[in-house]
């Protein structure tokens, strides 16, 4: 099943980056034939990339305010992708579609974070920025509103790649998935790097624009701008919605939920 919503030159919609190209960057993409749309595959795992307390903030306020308690926080734009998200997430399991989340882990000390630190020594911590906040919420917890149910998987990783040093690939590998549908954040930061590996691996690849967020609005939209030239078909919520419904009910093997 390789559904096909249209290429570069046939979706004439409105798109998120639109206010950013030119007419010249645009009709380069055009003549070179980029942003052609790959298709879904059969088999998607549905990725949900670090959708956690350090980059959404536990309620939804204003970004500088935002991180004035939580320094990596999407602000607004994080709490606008969470009913997108919690629609794809029951549609998903509703079908017995995979669901896979990510989140980050560190040493208490954390001197693992390694590169972070030297790109943001400030925000690099994770911690709370204002003493004794009202939350009880770790960064890397999964945000409660899409807490992980017990046949999806969680991954942990240290770097932005979901496929780096973690086991997602084998994961993918024992779900038989040949494609994957990548949500979360930042679009920019962990979003692409998990679709570019994705690709890289001969995964088809969609990204879900407004499943998808970041803190910054100009690099969320031009990250999925470059994504949907070169890597990954960026589409909104409502196809991606009608093509999971349109699949066969459990292709999976899902884990059981149960403790053994």
């Amino acid at each position: 099943m390789s559904c096909d919503h249209g290429g570069w030159g046939v979706d004439v919609t409105e798109k998120i980056w639109d206010k950013y190209i030119s007419e010249r960057d645009q009709g380069v993409f055009d003549a070179a034939g980029f942003g052609q749309n790959a298709g879904f595959g059969e088999r998607p795992v549905l990725m949900i990339i670090d959708v956690s307390y350090a980059f959404c903030g536990d309620k939804r306020e204003a970004i500088l305010e935002s991180i004035k308690t939580w320094k990596l926080s999407c602000g607004e734009a994080a709490w606008d992708a969470m009913p997108v998200l919690v629609k794809l997430i029951e549609a998903a399991r509703a079908k017995g579609i995979p669901v896979l989340y990510t989140t980050g882990y560190s040493r208490d000390d954390k001197w693992d974070r390694g590169s972070w630190s030297w790109k943001n020594p400030r925000g690099e911590n994770l911690d709370h920025s204002e003493p004794a906040p009202a939350t009880n919420h770790d960064g890397n917890d999964i945000v409660d509103d899409i807490a992980p149910g017990p046949k999806d998987v969680v991954v942990w990783k240290q770097k932005p790649s979901a496929f780096h040093e973690a086991p997602t690939l084998s994961y993918l590998n024992l779900l038989k998935a040949d494609s994957v549908i990548v949500t979360g954040t930042t679009t920019s930061g962990c979003v692409r790097a998990t679709a570019v590996d994705a690709f890289s691996h001969n995964y088809r690849v969609s990204v879900v624009e407004d499943a998808c967020f970041d803190r910054s609005e100009v690099s969320h939209a031009i990250s999925l701008l470059d994504l949907h030239a070169k890597y990954a078909d960026v589409l909104k919520s409502e196809a991606v919605l009608d093509y999971i419904n349109g699949l066969p009910d459990n292709l999976f093997d899902l884990p059981s939920g149960a403790a053994v």
